[in-house]
């Protein structure tokens, strides 16, 4: 009878010469203050650094308590750093004139990177514009796929695989709260363009009309924007369906992107045009700056009616 080997694990290195606390310890994420100047941001990064009421609020923090939460680093391999979350800190730790701010360095792929650069900026931000939803959902997605998945899809609504959505679209969107399909049309918007998306984000095109014109040709959105700045509309979700559905038959040109959206919706209220060059030297600088322009007219407006009554009582 053949006698059974018995494997043993032998220790490492580690092992025999380190003790189980720092052993335990060398596993903990340590802050450590790093210099600003060495951190880069990160590539692409889809969210905004405003320089507002919140930045002064944390500016405020810095200067009085001296102490925030860390922010998350990767290092470079020229010796510098990548930021992965605390775009907004490291802007707030320049304007209180700190050379160093407080960081947890992380070992991290590019996709994991991705994915925690995108899932900390979602949890933590109050507001997020459309278009940062938009291009976050589209890094993490690609960054998922990278993860053992195909990389040969095209994001399509219509011939994504079901399995696809599954472990990529379904898995985002349970951990922000929102379907697959969901997930899917925000995607979509990267594929406007920048004027349009801007739009979005401004309130000035709903979302799904938005999402349905995102199918269309470059120079056929580039008529919807003149159109939607000159005649000051906004396309409606019929309006954007039917624009969608005529490109994906081949019938769609552009007069009739024109004649489509020159129909009156039936909420949509009627605005007195008036060129630029006819009214801009009649208002004063100060007006413009303030962005009264609307209502500086409408009081010019009444004043005249008020003064016209008056001369006519005056008779």
């Amino acid at each position: 009878m053949k006698e059974q080997e018995t494997k043993m694990k032998l220790p490492g290195l580690d092992e025999l010469f380190t003790t189980q606390k720092q052993r335990d310890d060398k596993e903990k994420d340590y802050i450590e203050d790093i210099s600003i100047e060495l951190i880069d941001d990160f590539p692409n990064h889809p969210f905004s650094v405003n320089d507002d009421e919140l930045m002064d609020n944390i500016v405020k923090s810095i200067n009085n308590n001296g102490f925030i939460p860390p922010s998350i680093i990767r290092p470079k391999e020229n010796g510098r750093f990548e930021m992965v979350s605390g775009h907004r800190r490291k802007l707030a730790f320049i304007k209180a004139h700190k050379n160093k701010m407080p960081c947890i360095k992380k070992e991290l792929t590019d996709d994991e990177a991705t994915i925690l650069m995108v899932d900390t900026n979602i949890n933590q931000r109050q507001e997020i514009l459309p278009s940062e939803k938009a291009f976050a959902y589209k890094m993490k997605y690609e960054a998922l796929k990278h993860q053992g998945k195909r990389t040969d899809l095209e994001i399509n609504e219509t011939s994504l695989p079901m399995e696809t959505k599954l472990r990529t679209d379904e898995k985002i969107g349970k951990e922000n709260g929102e379907s697959a399909t969901q997930v899917f049309r925000y995607i979509r918007l990267t594929y406007l363009m920048p004027e349009l998306l801007k739009l979005v984000d401004e309130k000035r095109i709903a979302f799904r009309p938005a999402v349905d014109i995102s199918y269309l040709p470059e120079d056929y959105q580039c008529v919807i924007l003149n159109t939607i700045e000159y005649d000051d509309i906004s396309p409606s979700v019929a309006q954007a369906v039917m624009l969608k559905k005529m490109a994906q038959e081949g019938t769609l040109t552009l007069e009739k992107v024109e004649a489509l959206l020159a129909k009156q919706k039936p909420n949509q209220r009627e605005y007195t045009k008036i060129p630029t060059e006819r009214i801009s030297k009649l208002i004063p600088e100060s007006i413009k700056q303030k962005g009264q322009v609307e209502d500086f007219i409408v009081k010019c407006v009444e004043d005249y009616i008020k003064r016209q009554r008056n001369k006519e009582m005056a008779r």
